[in-house]
């Protein structure tokens, strides 16, 4: 990678590069637990969600393409979790390895915290090493495993559980 990636706010311009990375985690990654590709309808109607809730959805644009993506919204539907989130980042199969999922999640966690989130939540499939290691950099501790609760490609995945509190209490 080359060039200096740009972190901003996405933008609707966005949703077909943040459509492409999201089903080729979906097709060939256990990053995301869907088997069903989206459309360009179901990305806008996700980020119109974020947005109407005040949740951040960011961008690494490289070369004016988006190359990674970041959000976080809702852990669980109730009050009480509402100063907590769970997130997401995804990074363009092209660019992985270069810092860029690094370089969102600072920026993330910022927002975060700026925006009086107590507590982040990670939750990532078992075997992904090196999302674990990124998280783990980033101040995120395992909180627990979960095993054999979801299941892609013909076999059972183990979730792995971490957390980040951004604030005292």
């Amino acid at each position: 990678m080359s060039n200096t990636p740009i972190i901003r706010d996405a933008d609707e311009a966005d949703l077909h590069g943040i459509m492409e990375i999201y089903n080729d985690a979906v097709l060939n990654t256990t990053a995301i637990w869907n088997e069903t590709l989206v459309d360009i309808e179901n990305r806008r109607a996700w980020f119109d969600a974020r947005k109407a809730k005040g949740f951040p959805v960011i961008v690494a644009q490289l070369d004016g393409d988006v190359a990674g993506y970041a959000s976080y919204g809702d852990w669980r539907a109730f009050d009480g979790y509402r100063f907590t989130v769970e997130h997401s980042v995804y990074v363009h199969k092209s660019f992985r390895g270069h810092g860029l999922g690094r370089k969102l999640m600072e920026e993330l966690i910022a927002r975060a915290a700026s925006n009086g989130v107590h507590v982040m939540i990670a939750a990532i499939e078992a075997e992904n090493q090196a999302s674990i290691a990124l998280h783990n950099a980033l101040g995120f501790r395992i909180a627990g495993k979960f095993s054999e609760v979801g299941t892609k490609f013909g076999r059972w995945l183990d979730l792995t559980c971490m957390e980040l509190k951004l604030t005292k209490v």
